[in-house]
């Protein structure tokens, strides 16, 4: 089942301290950025926390290519953002970047940006999607439907090795599953369990068959739950 609340991360967890679930994108642009975003990247596995957004895709214009391959969550992170298409990149919430500048000549009886009615906004984006597709002689993709789900796994006691079973976890592989941050928290009595993220195809991934694939491993694992639930 779902938890109610869920360690440092949650934001309801108000009497907990837990690290800034937002990476400042600008920050990139610093000397030691890639340094910044690949500390951050070891709790969460997007910009803005559990969930891509436009700020992943502004992020992702700052690498030309890959990352240097010491900053294993960067690296992680940058691998699974670029295996979206453009389509579903346009897709995530938040703003997304600003048209390219018009052509003298071009649509020059509609301001996209002005003021205007917002359903007329719409039509007039979706006629520019078709065209734009009838050019390049491209049919419209469809999209794949995708979910971020964060799995909270815990130990029989605190003599449990926790870094064989997150090895053990992560072994799980299949088409349509991608395993992101790992993060181990405090429980009880020095008791730590595994807080682990992964980003699966709908279609493709139950969440019960991976939740009973973890169970197996039960040298390790004592209980598993979904603690966060997000579609993207």
């Amino acid at each position: 089942g779902i938890n109610a609340e869920y360690g440092p991360f949650f934001l309801n967890s108000a009497s907990r301290t837990h690290p800034k679930m937002v990476f400042e994108v600008s920050n990139l642009s610093k000397a030691d950025g890639a340094q910044q975003f690949d500390t951050y990247l070891a709790d969460f596995s997007y910009v803005n926390g559990y969930t891509p957004s436009q700020s992943d895709v502004d992020a992702l214009k700052h690498f030309n290519e890959a990352p240097q391959a010491k900053f294993e969550n960067l690296s992680r992170w940058w691998r699974h953002l670029s295996s979206f298409s453009d389509e579903e990149k346009a897709s995530f919430p938040g703003s997304a970047a600003p048209a390219a500048e018009k052509k003298e000549g071009d649509d020059e009886d509609f301001d996209l940006f002005g003021d205007g009615d917002e359903e007329e906004y719409e039509r007039e984006l979706e006629r520019r999607r078709k065209e734009a597709e009838e050019k390049s002689g491209k049919k419209k993709k469809e999209l794949v439907a995708k979910s971020s789900v964060l799995f909270d796994v815990k130990p029989w006691d605190d003599t449990t090795d926790m870094k064989a079973l997150e090895e053990s976890v992560r072994s799980i592989e299949q088409e349509g599953l991608l395993w992101g941050a790992g993060k181990l928290v405090d429980v009880a009595y020095g008791v730590k369990k595994l807080v682990i993220n992964a980003v699966i195809v709908d279609d493709l991934v139950s969440t019960e068959d991976i939740e009973e694939k973890i169970r197996e491993f039960d040298e390790y694992v004592q209980s598993v739950d979904i603690a966060a639930f997000n579609k993207i």
